[in-house]
């Protein structure tokens, strides 16, 4: 049940609320430790239109980074303390009269407090910090030179009501510029020296040579580390494998041997092939025995150029 304020007679921040509003699992009644040390981790608590007049009871958002209490009916800023990381703070729409108790936020950098009942305006209420300021809806911005006071109050400040400060951010641009003469050069132009680009190319020519040196080197190594092939044994009648030089063949077929002519009465069936002979060495093996069969039956014939020798003589 959200606590009744005694004083005002209205809501303030519980706990409750606070895990109502902010937490994912559903509230328990009894609040347990584990749950108050899950509110100390929360770094956004939302608390908007929820009908709070007081701001109490952050005691426990030791890490809270940004509060949103806008909508409500809260009349003084107060209790702030307890959460000195807040970034930002959003009190648009509530009864607050006037600025007070912000300097116990050194780090607060966005304000939003458009749609109050602010009159007079008091700049040394404000932190230094303060980046974005909203004062949008009070009565105090319509008092002359407001503008220029709250922005000499606020040199860090760079948004005004929904409008950005030039003066600051044209400040920001002349110091940028002045940092930048501390290195004049470079501003200018690249500028060398005599003789620096022909350094530089010499030093490119070396570069390159080592690089080509080293590629040579590695070559080199990968050459020597190469495995050497063994040699197969040589068959018995027959070239190696793969080998195809016409010398060794023509005279391993010369050195086939070749059965005489003179024993027609053996017959084919009764040889014994050569083993492991090559196609082009069996192919020779046959055209010769094709001639010798050829010449064979003229072998008992008697020759012509005999005769006529002996006519010859007689």
């Amino acid at each position: 049940k959200l606590a009744q304020s005694p004083e005002e007679g209205g809501v303030c921040i519980t706990e409750a609320l606070i895990t109502k509003r902010n937490l994912a699992f559903p509230q328990d009644e009894d609040l347990s430790e584990k749950m108050f040390h899950t509110l100390a981790e929360l770094q956004t608590v939302r608390l908007d239109r929820e009908g709070i007049t007081a701001i109490r009871n952050l005691e426990g958002l030791q890490n809270l980074h940004s509060l949103y209490l806008q909508a409500n009916k809260i009349q003084r800023i107060e209790n702030l303390a307890c959460v000195p990381s807040l970034r930002f703070l959003s009190l648009a729409g509530n009864q607050i009269r006037q600025v007070e108790n912000l300097l116990e936020l050194p780090h607060l950098q966005l304000l939003d407090l458009s749609e109050n009942l602010i009159e007079t305006l008091k700049l040394d209420e404000f932190p230094q910090s303060l980046l974005i300021l909203n004062l949008t809806g009070n009565s105090c911005t319509k008092q002359d030179g407001y503008r220029e006071l709250v922005t000499e109050a606020l040199p860090l400040l760079l948004d005004l009501d929904g409008q950005p400060v030039l003066e600051h951010w044209a400040s920001d641009e002349e110091e940028k510029a002045s940092g930048d003469e501390e290195f004049p050069e470079l501003s200018g132009p690249f500028c060398s020296e005599r003789g620096f680009l022909k350094e530089l190319e010499q030093e490119m020519s070396r570069h390159k040579e080592r690089r080509q040196q080293a590629a040579l080197t590695e070559h080199l190594l990968r050459m020597e580390t190469q495995p050497a092939l063994t040699d197969l044994p040589v068959l018995p009648g027959g070239p190696v494998a793969g080998d195809s030089n016409p010398s060794v063949t023509a005279r391993e077929g010369k050195e086939t041997p070749l059965e005489p002519a003179s024993l027609p009465q053996a017959s084919s069936a009764t040889k014994k092939p050569c083993p492991l002979v090559s196609r082009g060495q069996q192919s020779t093996v046959e055209a010769r025995k094709g001639a010798r069969a050829a010449a064979a039956p003229l072998a008992g014939a008697p020759s012509t150029t005999k005769t006529k020798t002996k006519r010859v003589k007689k």
